[in-house]
C-alpha cells in the first residue's frame, strides 16, 4: 500500500483541486466563453503540478529542488541537442499536424471548408470586424502567425502546469522510475537517476511503455471531467464529451509521452501542448458557416485527428523506440 501512496496522493490533489476550481462553472457563475471561463481554465491547468508539489513536500522530504527538477523532467535532459530538436520538431509539427488534421478532414467529407469567404471566421470575429474595418483574410493570417509563433510560448506556464504532472512525473511513476518511485522491498523512495529502470540501466522496461502511456492518457482524460462533462471541446455532445475526450488524450499524450522519455525532459511535451491548445480552434474556423464542422469528427480532436495522430506515434516509436534493457 505504501508503495502506491504517492499516485493516490498526486490524484487526490489534482482531481480534487480541479474539480474545485471547476465549481463555478457547474453553478452557472461562468459560462463557457466568458472571461471568468478563461481564467479558471488556465488555473485548473495548474493543479498536476500542485499534485506533484504534494507529493515531494510529504513523501520526498529529503529530496532537494535540484534532484526533485532533474527526476521530473525540469532540466533540459542529459542530451541537450536532441531535446532542443525535439522542442523545434513539437513547435513545428504540432501546427502542421493541426492543418494536415484539418485538410485530410475536408477530404474525407466531415468538414466543408470556405478558405475564401471566411464565413465561419467572419461570423466569430463580427465584432471586432464592426469596430475596425479590416480585411479577415490579413486578421486571420495575423492570428494564424501568432498562433503558430507567440501563443506557444504565453501557452507554456500553464501547459507546464499540466505536463509536469502527466509526463514529469506520473508517466515515469507508472514506469516504475526508482527517482521518482518507491522500491518494490521497502516502499522507500530510491535514489537512482532519472529516467533509469529499476536495473539501474537508464532504459525503460518494453513491456511498461504502451500500459503506462495509455494509463496516463486515461488519467489525463478523465482530470477533465469538470469541465469536458459540460460538453467542453465537443458542445453538441454534452456529457459524452467527456468519454470522447479521453481517446484523444490517450493518442495525443502517446506522443507527449514519446518525446518527454526521448529527451528525459518535459519541455518537448510542454510545447506540443501549449501548441496543440494554440492552433486547434483557429483552423476549425476555416469552415462554412452554413455547415459548422463537428469538432468531434473534424480537425486534430476529433476523430480523423485520433488516426492522423495514432498513425504519427506508431511511426516515430517504429523509427526511434524508447530504449529497453538487453
Amino acid at each position: 500500500m505504501r508503495r502506491h501512496g504517492d499516485v493516490r496522493l498526486f490524484l487526490l490533489v489534482a482531481f480534487a483541486a480541479s474539480w474545485l476550481i471547476a465549481l463555478p462553472v457547474w453553478l452557472g457563475a461562468a459560462p463557457f466563453g466568458g472571461a471568468a471561463f478563461q481564467i479558471l481554465g488556465i488555473l485548473i491547468m495548474f493543479t498536476p503540478s500542485l499534485g506533484v508539489l504534494a507529493v515531494w513536500l510529504t513523501r520526498r522530504r529529503g529530496t532537494t529542488a535540484r534532484q526533485w527538477a532533474r527526476a521530473t523532467g525540469l532540466t533540459f535532459g542529459p542530451r541537450r541537442g536532441r531535446t532542443a530538436a525535439l522542442l523545434a520538431a513539437a513547435l513545428i509539427g504540432v501546427p502542421l499536424l493541426v492543418a494536415v488534421a484539418l485538410l485530410v478532414s475536408a477530404a474525407v467529407g466531415v468538414v466543408r471548408l470556405d478558405v475564401a469567404g471566411l464565413s465561419l471566421y467572419r461570423a466569430q470575429v463580427a465584432a471586432v470586424l464592426d469596430q475596425m474595418p479590416l480585411d479577415p483574410r490579413v486578421l486571420y493570417a495575423v492570428q494564424v502567425a501568432q498562433a503558430v509563433l507567440i501563443a506557444p510560448i504565453l501557452n507554456a506556464i500553464p501547459a507546464l502546469g499540466e505536463e509536469w504532472g502527466w509526463r514529469g512525473w506520473l508517466l515515469p511513476r507508472l514506469l516504475g522510475d526508482p527517482a521518482v518511485s518507491p522500491t518494490p522491498a521497502t516502499g522507500e523512495f530510491g535514489s537512482g537517476e532519472p529516467g533509469t529502470s529499476e536495473a539501474g540501466t537508464g532504459e525503460w522496461r518494453p513491456a511498461r511503455v504502451w500500459p503506462a502511456l495509455v494509463l496516463s492518457g486515461v488519467i489525463w482524460g478523465l482530470w477533465h471531467a469538470p469541465l469536458t462533462l459540460k460538453g467542453y471541446n465537443y458542445p453538441a455532445l454534452g456529457a459524452w464529451a467527456a468519454v470522447l475526450f479521453v481517446g484523444f488524450c490517450v493518442i495525443f499524450g502517446a506522443l507527449l509521452g514519446w518525446v518527454r522519455l526521448r529527451s528525459r525532459s518535459v519541455w518537448p511535451a510542454v510545447a506540443a501542448h501549449a501548441s496543440v491548445n494554440a492552433t486547434t480552434g483557429l483552423a476549425l474556423l476555416l469552415g462554412d458557416a452554413a455547415a459548422p464542422p463537428n469538432p468531434a469528427l473534424a480537425g486534430i480532436s476529433g476523430i480523423v485527428g485520433w488516426v492522423l495522430l495514432a498513425l504519427v506515434v506508431l511511426v516515430v516509436y517504429r523509427l526511434r523506440p524508447i530504449a529497453v534493457p538487453r
